[in-house]
C-alpha cells in the first residue's frame, strides 16, 4: 500500500503521519509550505502542484487532473488529506473511489466546511471534536471511519480549541491510516 499525502499547511498533521512510520511515497501541495520542507527531510518525494489562481477563474477540473497525475506517477493506492486547502473535483474521486480519507475538526456531520471550529464555538456547543472519514465530492460527508470528541471549555478561543483537535487529530488519524493499511495487506 502506497499513500500519497495532501497538505496545505504547516505540516503538523503530516509530521504525525511521517512518525507513525506509514508508507508514505509522495507529499503533494498546493501552494509553497512547511510541509514540503518535512517530507524531505523524511526522505519522502514532495511535489508542489501550485494553485493558479484563489478567484473565480480558478479551472477545478483541469487542477484536479494535475493532483491525479502525480499521484499516479507514484503509484499511489490511498490518498490521505492532510490540512489540503483545495477542493478537488471528480477526477481524483475516480482515480481513487473509496480510497481517499480525510480528518476533520469537529465530529461530522456537524459544521462542515472549512470553518468548523469557528462554527462549533459560535454554536455554544459544549463538545466539538475529530472525525476521520472516506473523502467524497460531497465535502465532509463521506463515510466515518473514526471519530473522538474534544470538550469546549468556557474560556476557550478558535486558536485554542483547534490546537486542542489538533492533539486528538496527530494522534487519532495515524491509527486509523495504520489500520487501513494493515487491512488491505492482510487481504495481499
Amino acid at each position: 500500500m502506497r499513500i500519497g499525502v495532501l497538505a496545505s499547511g504547516s505540516g503538523t498533521i503530516l509530521a504525525a503521519l511521517l512518525d507513525a512510520d506509514l508508507p508514505i511515497v509522495v507529499v503533494l501541495v498546493d501552494r509553497p509550505c512547511a510541509a514540503t520542507e518535512r517530507a524531505r527531510a523524511a526522505g519522502i518525494a514532495a511535489e508542489i502542484v501550485e494553485r493558479d489562481s484563489f478567484g473565480d477563474d480558478f479551472d477545478r477540473l483541469a487542477y484536479t487532473h494535475r493532483v491525479v497525475d502525480v499521484l499516479e506517477r507514484y503509484g499511489v493506492d490511498l490518498v490521505a488529506m492532510a490540512g489540503f486547502g483545495t477542493i478537488l473535483e471528480k477526477p481524483i474521486h475516480d482515480a481513487y473511489p473509496g480510497r481517499i480519507v480525510n480528518t476533520h475538526p469537529a465530529l461530522l456531520p456537524a459544521f462542515k466546511g472549512w470553518h468548523a471550529v469557528e462554527d462549533a464555538l459560535a454554536a455554544g456547543v459544549k463538545v466539538t471534536g475529530c472525525t476521520v472519514h472516506y473523502a467524497t465530492l460531497e465535502v465532509d460527508d463521506g463515510p466515518i471511519l473514526a471519530q473522538e470528541p474534544v470538550p469546549v471549555l468556557p474560556d476557550d478561543t478558535v486558536e485554542s480549541l483547534h490546537e486542542r483537535i489538533k492533539e486528538v487529530e496527530r494522534r487519532l488519524y495515524p491509527t486509523v491510516l495504520a489500520q487501513l493499511v494493515a487491512n488491505e495487506e492482510g487481504r495481499a
